[in-house]
């Protein structure tokens, strides 16, 4: 009897180190497999953690959490939005794709976790057509929060979590359906962008402001510079009188655009452990460990070109009591929610611009003086009229760029049959009053057509 009990705990013990070996290779396996991934393409190796890293800060701590039934990894339960590939019985992270697309609320705040959220973006992973859509939410957009009334939904946050949070952006945004979402604090920012050696990054202004309530100072000068984290963080929380915060937005997608170039540096890759305690340290997410694997298998598979921001359509109202509200434009927020989201509208469905009613901007970025007249001339020979010239850009650039900021996509597509060149930019990055910019580059004057123009 002794003998056997002897023997069971042995047995048992041997049992024990098994187990524990299992786990250890099965986590050196998981590491593996994110390093195969990182290799394959740094660039969206885990999409969520390179587009979230550039925001303004985000909160740690869960309030509540909406999703607590997680998927396991023992493959008995899956998330709703995987599946497994019956080909491969391989790792995790090869075995599972996913089977819809899934729409991911980020959220970014300065300070604690009930802080207000400085930055929304709404995130959409489609593998239908292998591609990633990004919102920016002005944070000082006007809706509806619950027990509270009318007021910005960046106080969503505050009132009730990420849970009512993400309440209020579903019914905001035609009830979008939103499967999980992901926080991250403002230190991340910094610590991301020193572990990368710091970021280039083309600073159109000059930028300078103190706030000694805030210990806020910023210095940066305009053209092209590194910024550490500290420089990158100022970046990104300057706020200037003219586009308030919609300003900040943009500066978010160029901070996004630098980190994305910075990481296809195969140098990057000796600093994986650090993104990944980054990750740990900063991220609070209710993503599970194998949907992360699933996000970063799907996400290195994405051309650079499917990677589409775009800006959540409205205007700044300067007859409300508060000038930095902005009011969103039904329309536009119906166009953008069915062509990126694929949500309609309860009744009807969201009418197609046409280019002739669009307002163009057109900003020369060739360094040839005068330009943008003769761009304007060419466009209004083609009939569009609502088309005017805002200031040069100050960087030369070798092409043209039509940058589809408010979501008119085949408006843009038409207009770059009207100039017969332009790269295509799904960001919001030009002209804030206009619904497209043209950037002019040097690849204008060079077209013989339209040299004489």
């Amino acid at each position: 009897m002794v003998k056997g009990v002897q023997r069971a705990k042995k047995w048992s013990r041997l049992d024990g180190k098994r187990s524990l070996s299992t786990a250890k290779w099965s986590l050196a396996g998981l590491r593996y497999q994110a390093l195969i991934l990182w290799r394959k393409n740094p660039l969206l190796s885990w999409t969520c953690l390179i587009t979230l890293c550039v925001l303004l800060g985000a909160n740690v701590a869960l309030l509540t959490p909406i999703w607590s039934d997680r998927a396991s990894t023992d493959g008995k339960q899956l998330s709703d939005f995987l599946n497994k590939d019956s080909k491969v019985d391989g790792a995790i992270a090869n075995s599972l794709q996913l089977s819809r697309p899934v729409h991911i609320l980020v959220m970014g705040s300065l300070g604690n976790y009930a802080a207000t959220s400085d930055t929304m973006l709404l995130l959409r992973l489609n593998p239908d057509n292998q591609s990633i859509k990004v919102l920016s939410i002005p944070r000082d957009s006007m809706v509806v929060i619950p027990e509270v009334g009318l007021e910005k939904i960046s106080l969503a946050n505050t009132n009730g979590g990420p849970a009512l949070a993400t309440r209020v952006v579903s019914k905001s945004l035609n009830n979008v359906p939103i499967d999980r979402y992901v926080r991250i604090t403002n230190d991340g920012l910094r610590e991301l962008v020193n572990v990368l050696d710091g970021i280039e990054i083309f600073v159109p202004q000059e930028m300078a402001y103190q706030d000694s309530t805030q210990k806020l100072e910023i210095d940066l000068q305009a053209g092209w510079q590194t910024l550490d984290g500290d420089r990158a963080a100022q970046f990104a929380r300057f706020q200037d009188k003219e586009s308030g915060d919609l300003g900040r937005v943009q500066r978010q997608q160029l901070l996004i655009e630098s980190v994305r170039d910075r990481l296809t540096n195969p140098a990057i890759i000796a600093h994986l452990p650090q993104l990944v305690g980054i990750m740990q340290k900063y991220v609070d997410t209710n993503l599970s460990p194998e949907e992360m694997l699933v996000l970063a298998n799907f996400g290195a598979a994405i051309d650079p070109q499917n990677l589409q921001m775009v800006i959540l359509p409205g205007n700044l109202s300067a007859l409300s009591r508060d000038p930095s509200s902005y009011w969103l434009d039904p329309g536009g927020q119906d166009r953008v929610m069915s062509n990126y989201f694929g949500v309609n509208p309860a009744v009807g469905t969201p009418k197609v611009r046409s280019l002739a009613s669009l307002t163009i901007a057109v900003q020369n970025a060739s360094g040839e003086p005068n330009l943008s007249d003769r761009v304007v001339r060419k466009l209004k020979q083609q009939g569009l009229e609502k088309v005017s010239v805002i200031s040069d850009w100050q960087d030369v650039q070798r092409q043209t760029e039509i940058i589809v900021q408010r979501g008119d996509f085949q408006a843009a597509a038409d207009l770059q049959k009207v100039l017969g060149l332009g790269k295509m930019e799904y960001a919001s990055t030009g002209d804030l009053n206009s619904q497209l910019t043209i950037r002019v580059g040097k690849d204008w004057s060079e077209q013989t057509p339209l040299s004489s123009n």
